[in-house]
């Protein structure tokens, strides 16, 4: 736990732990009307939270939190417990707990996704795991969709939209030096900072060109035009056309 003994002020190297025994019995006192004994249950289980929650921890969020909210889990599980079915507590509580961790994380999430994308994201991967039982091999996105006659748009925005985000600092390769990071990967070495002001300048130089010379440096260098066609668009000769793009070119030079 990151290195963590006490989480929420709770030392977890002292945590108890109940037999099950011990927590049906509690069970059955607390739901006799025995508040104590619900304090005991919750004491007695905070080390399923503890389990749980380990598997989370890898997401950036704060393992404190975690904790609390594995904490309510634990308290609903308690509380809605059936004594007279044959199943132990934890394989009762552990579902519970994670279910309440997911919907915190699902609610907190900086993207928020429609509950239909998510039915459809849940239905995805049931069949992606009937078709692998079914061909012992990954399934194609036309698979999954013929399987569950949906288009094959809708099976790649479900999956896509159930994937976690990744950080863009989330170091991908390290060879025992500086690690290479997501952002180097993704980054966009044309549109820098530097390229952004040298954009700049160039438009501010070319602004300080007469209306004239602006316009042949467009026809010439946006559309691609030979001088002989702009000195026939502009109504000038060929040699004027040379000589104005070349003082216009030598004017940005000395603008910049």
């Amino acid at each position: 736990m990151q290195g963590k003994v006490e989480i929420c002020g709770v030392n977890t190297s002292r945590l108890k732990v109940l037999k099950n025994e011990e927590t049906m019995a509690l069970l059955r006192q607390y739901q006799a009307g025995d508040q104590n004994a619900r304090q005991q249950l919750i004491e007695g289980n905070l080390r399923l939270v503890l389990s749980v929650i380990q598997k989370f921890t890898g997401r950036g969020e704060n393992v404190d939190d975690l904790f609390q909210v594995g904490c309510v889990g634990l308290i609903k599980a308690i509380d809605n417990f059936d004594i007279s079915q044959p199943v132990r507590f934890s394989t009762y509580g552990v579902p519970m707990i994670i279910g309440e961790i997911r919907r915190y994380l699902r609610d907190n999430s900086a993207i928020r996704v429609s509950r239909s994308m998510r039915d459809t994201a849940y239905r995805v991967l049931q069949a992606r795991e009937r078709l692998v039982a079914q061909n012992q091999r990954e399934p194609t996105v036309e698979q999954i969709a013929r399987e569950l006659g949906i288009p094959r748009e809708d099976v790649v925005f479900a999956m896509d939209a159930v994937v976690d985000p990744v950080s863009l600092y989330e170091p991908v390769y390290s060879d025992g030096g500086d690690s290479l990071c997501v952002m180097d990967q993704v980054r966009d070495n044309r549109n820098t900072d530097e390229n952004w002001i040298d954009r700049i300048a160039l438009k501010e130089a070319v602004r300080k060109l007469d209306e004239r010379e602006r316009r042949i440096l467009s026809l010439r260098f946006y559309e691609g035009k030979t001088q002989m066609e702009v000195s026939a668009e502009v109504g000038i000769s060929q040699a004027q056309v040379s000589r104005l793009e070349k003082g216009a070119i030598n004017t940005i030079r000395k603008n910049l």
